[in-house]
């Protein structure tokens, strides 16, 4: 691994609890192994394109990191009624040759747009290309892309990490007049699928935060793990009952 620069951001208004303060580890680096990021991830970090990063709060440690263990998973009824649903009616196309496309970008917009307007995120949806292309499409090693269509129209979009340990999951959007398909749950039940073809053992989500509901949802796959910076190891984690519903 070749490491351009770490540094730590100032304490500011945190995007996932607004009542709380949030501040990042940055580590900026030219090249790395998917060997050498799976140790990063195993110990809490994550990755937008050449940056990880972890939170690296003075007064909160809600966000966990959760995976899960393919071999173990169990859907529920809510989750194979979705996979009933779309596997049929949703064609995959998966490669590593990423390339920047005007879908994709307008498919990026309208689901921010859509975010910021129903879930009140920030408005950043008018990314333009070349912020794409650094949080996407330039990466220290390769990167896979998960493209879903319906009736030949782009309708979902996933980044991917193939890495020794299991599928990492970071980061994926669709088309918000879509919603009542549940593509979001679908491409999860899609990578557990694809790790447990290919034997491997987990898929990581990145963080959950209890009282964000953007990111709750990922402990309705279950049974799941958190990591846990106390001890350093990866633990059952049992969410409390309103995340589950």
């Amino acid at each position: 691994m070749i490491s351009l620069t770490t540094f730590q951001t100032e304490p500011a208004p945190c995007s996932y609890l607004p009542d709380r303060q949030w501040s990042l580890l940055y580590q900026i680096v030219q090249s790395m192994t998917p060997e050498e990021y799976q140790g990063r991830l195993d110990r809490g970090w994550r990755r937008f394109g050449h940056a990880l990063f972890r939170p690296r709060c003075p007064h909160c440690q809600a966000c966990l990191s959760l995976r899960i263990p393919v071999a173990a998973f169990r859907p529920n009824r809510s989750q194979r009624r979705c996979w009933k649903a779309n596997v049929s009616q949703m064609t995959r196309h998966v490669t590593t040759h990423l390339q920047l496309s005007l879908d994709k970008l307008l498919l990026y917009r309208r689901y921010h747009d859509f975010q910021h307007r129903h879930k009140h995120w920030p408005n950043d949806g008018q990314i333009d290309p070349e912020d794409y292309m650094t949080s996407f499409l330039r990466n220290p090693f390769p990167t896979e892309e998960w493209c879903y269509y319906h009736q030949q129209n782009l309708v979902g979009v996933g980044y991917v990490d193939r890495l020794p340990s299991g599928l990492s999951a970071i980061y994926f959007f669709y088309d918000p007049a879509y919603r009542s398909h549940s593509l979001g749950t679908f491409h999860i039940l899609s990578l557990i699928a694809e790790a447990q073809k290919v034997q491997l053992p987990y898929v990581y989500l990145g963080y959950y935060v209890a009282g964000c509901p953007s990111l709750e949802y990922k402990a309705r796959f279950q049974p799941n793990e958190i990591y846990d910076p106390m001890t350093r190891t990866w633990i059952p984690f049992q969410p409390r009952v309103s995340t589950l519903r």
